[in-house]
């Protein structure tokens, strides 16, 4: 049993927990609902744990590092039919949170079941997220943990100001911390 659940299971009053727990449930999934059917193609939102998290446009390094990544990216996968590249709008939708990527890729097994009109999406095989000042304490922690909970096989956090790259590989349930691996201008 888990060391979450094993001191409420030995509880002697244990309805009370158990209760609010359910209706806290209930209440993040009609919130998630009501997001899923409010947010707009021109907004970019998240719902992290119940809280919706609208981001503030993002800085020309920001969208220059995202966008050459997907664009080098969508050209190997396009030249070696390896699957389907998303970027920015793709909404990847998780067991509690939904999250929309700078960058996520799909591998062939994944991009066959995925469809044109489709506006949410199962977990991805790469991850690329490129850190601001207001998206980094989610990019390292909460997405990290839970990308790695839905077997994203690879996550890589990029820093444009710091110029590095941290690519991450799942091994079991988490990615192991890598240093930093800075880009060097050719």
């Amino acid at each position: 049993m888990s060391v979450v659940i094993e001191p409420i299971a030995r509880m002697v009053k244990w309805d009370e927990p158990i209760d609010a727990l359910v209706r806290m449930r209930t209440r993040e999934r009609a919130r998630r609902r009501r997001f899923i059917d409010a947010v707009r193609e021109d907004q970019k939102a998240e719902f992290i744990y119940g809280e919706v998290v609208v981001h503030s446009p993002v800085t020309l390094r920001h969208n220059e590092v995202s966008s050459r990544l997907a664009t080098l990216l969508r050209a190997h996968c396009q030249r070696k039919s390896l699957g389907k590249v998303g970027i920015e709008k793709v909404m990847i939708s998780l067991s509690r949170n939904d999250y929309e990527p700078d960058v996520c890729w799909f591998g062939p097994a994944k991009a066959v079941d995925l469809r044109p009109e489709q506006r949410r999406f199962p977990a991805p095989d790469f991850v690329a997220e490129v850190l601001s000042p207001s998206t980094e304490a989610n990019d390292r922690g909460v997405k990290r943990v839970d990308y790695a909970a839905h077997g994203v096989a690879e996550y890589w956090i990029i820093d444009p100001e710091a110029e590095t790259v941290e690519p991450l590989s799942l091994q079991g349930a988490a990615y192991p911390s890598v240093a930093p691996v800075r880009h060097r201008p050719t």
